[in-house]
């Protein structure tokens, strides 16, 4: 029951993240260097409990180099990606460690 749920939780938390998240979030909302840190923090997060995504460090490498190429909006809406995946791989392996094995 309690597997159950957090799964439910995960699948609601990732339709919203995904959706609303992004789509709301307007690349002028933030500075590129803001998003690009908030994505690396994100990122650590994830890292922390094992939930890194394959892509995400990709992500943020080329928002630097968008950012140093003086594309700005380009590179902070690519971070903010990188930090909503971030986010949601923390999300993902949270909801799926458990103190007890399932088989």
């Amino acid at each position: 029951m309690k597997h159950t749920f957090k799964s439910l939780l995960l699948g609601a938390s990732i339709a919203v993240f995904s959706t609303g998240y992004i789509a709301s979030v307007n690349a002028s909302d933030m500075s590129a260097e803001a998003s690009i840190a908030a994505a690396k923090a994100a990122q650590k997060q994830a890292q922390s409990v094992g939930g890194e995504w394959r892509d995400t460090g990709k992500m943020i490498k080329k928002a630097e180099k968008l950012l140093k190429e003086g594309k700005a909006k380009q590179a902070a809406k690519l971070a903010q990606e990188a930090e909503a995946q971030g986010m949601l791989g923390y999300m993902q392996a949270t909801s799926q460690t458990s103190d007890k094995l399932h088989i």
